[in-house]
């Protein structure tokens, strides 16, 4: 069985940050690539950065050099800081994982990011 389990989502400011968590656990299996995608109301779901096993990092222009995404191996769990909000990053954000031996992808239930003053 599979799951991955957010946290860190809620309500910012503007030029706030804020950081969002996701464990992953499958019985046996270690994560490979690990990603954050979102989805805004009304906008397809779009990949907003990710990380693989050895810490290659991919980014969506939009949030170059704004989020910032890493992994604890150990722990199976990928982490997305997100600094210099702006009222466009409102969106579900969504964790995604595949596991080594296994090419599908694994989605969690989703944690909403607000950013409004």
């Amino acid at each position: 069985q599979v799951q991955l389990v957010e946290s860190g989502g809620g309500l910012a400011q503007p030029g706030g940050s804020l950081r969002l968590s996701c464990a992953a656990s499958r019985s046996g299996l270690s994560a490979n690539v690990m990603a954050w995608y979102r989805q805004a109301p009304g906008l397809q779901r779009e990949l907003v950065a990710s990380i693989n096993s050895i810490g290659i990092t991919n980014y969506a222009h939009s949030v170059k050099g704004r989020f910032t995404i890493s992994r604890d191996n150990a722990k199976n769990t990928v982490y997305l800081q997100m600094n210099s909000l702006k009222p466009e990053d409102t969106a579900v954000y969504y964790c995604d994982a595949i596991f080594w031996g296994d090419p599908s992808h694994y989605g969690g239930q989703g944690t909403q990011v607000t950013v409004s003053s």
